[in-house]
């Protein structure tokens, strides 16, 4: 059975709030220094190539 025309809508905002939030994530992890990161298994390269929004 297909899809109903507002559950496709929640889930593509569900999505894109996902997304909202995972640049968000990384831009306050950016704020954390090298050795924190790189005990977290990322680096600033990783996190810069995922993206990321402004952090208040």
């Amino acid at each position: 059975m297909a899809k109903s025309f507002f559950r496709t809508a929640f889930d593509r905002v569900v999505e894109a709030r996902e997304r909202q939030v995972g640049r968000y994530v990384n831009g306050a992890l950016l704020n954390l220094d090298d050795q924190s990161l790189k005990a977290l298994g990322t680096s600033r390269e990783e996190l810069r190539r995922k993206g990321t929004s402004y952090v208040f």
